[in-house]
């Protein structure tokens, strides 16, 4: 089943148009990846994804709605089923690595502290960080235990859906791998859909399981893994040899 369906989607920015009528489908539960070379729009489709950038012309639909035109308050609603881990993590340099995490839900929800504080240590030992770590503040933490609690927040209200921008960029490759093989057990664990922007060719093979390749302001593929090299784009020729 189609969790999100893009649909001639065209996005121009002054007199540079980025996307020139993308169609894609992200199905239920699988990892979906965003590829293309620097520049093409991949962050760019992220963010109109997740309503955080409007988009020209076309339609965008996520979880059976389609998100032009919304209210404000359909917006929030929707919003609320979805996590984000931006690329830098994203955290607020003046709260703690807990109070980064429990942000949302005080925000959001009616919970009460107790349950807030159960949540928070729950998904703090999910994404793979130590209790103690909760007390850090961002500037005291590496730049892989940053993206686990970017992961740790994202994951604070049980979304259905998952977005990650460049989850391994700036990862040694030992830590890149590691947050890969997190992302595969969450998935399984959580039954999340997981949508990613990446050029970490290892990350792409050991993780996903379709692909739309941005080339040229259009989708040049969209499919599995196994069947990309058919494709003519440069881009592809080069990327995956």
């Amino acid at each position: 089943m189609s969790i999100i369906s893009v649909r001639d989607v065209h996005t121009q920015f002054g007199d540079k148009l980025v996307h020139k009528g993308l169609n894609l489908d992200i199905n239920e539960g699988e990892i979906y990846g965003l590829l293309g070379p620097s520049g093409c729009g991949k962050t760019t489709l992220l963010r109109e994804m997740v309503m955080l950038q409007e988009f020209t012309q076309g339609s965008i639909s996520v979880l059976d709605k389609n998100i032009q035109g919304m209210s404000q308050a359909e917006g929030q609603g929707l919003r609320r089923q979805w996590g984000v881990l931006f690329q830098a993590g994203a955290l607020f340099s003046s709260l703690s690595i807990y109070d980064n995490i429990a942000l949302p839900l005080v925000e959001y929800t009616d919970l009460s502290a107790e349950m807030i504080d159960e949540i928070v240590k729950f998904k703090i030992n999910l994404v793979g960080l130590k209790s103690a770590d909760a007390n850090l503040y961002p500037s005291q933490i590496s730049g892989g235990m940053k993206k686990k609690a970017g992961l740790a927040r994202a994951l604070a209200m049980d979304p259905k859906l998952l977005f990650l921008d460049e989850p391994t960029s700036g990862l040694d490759p030992i830590s890149a791998r590691e947050f890969d093989a997190l992302i595969l057990k969450l998935r399984e664990m959580l039954g999340l859909t997981i949508v990613m922007v990446s050029h970490d060719l290892r990350s792409i093979y050991d993780t996903l399981d379709r692909v739309a390749i941005i080339d040229e302001k259009k989708i040049v593929y969209e499919g599995s893994l196994s069947g990309v090299k058919t494709s003519k784009s440069d881009f592809i020729q080069t990327f995956f040899k």
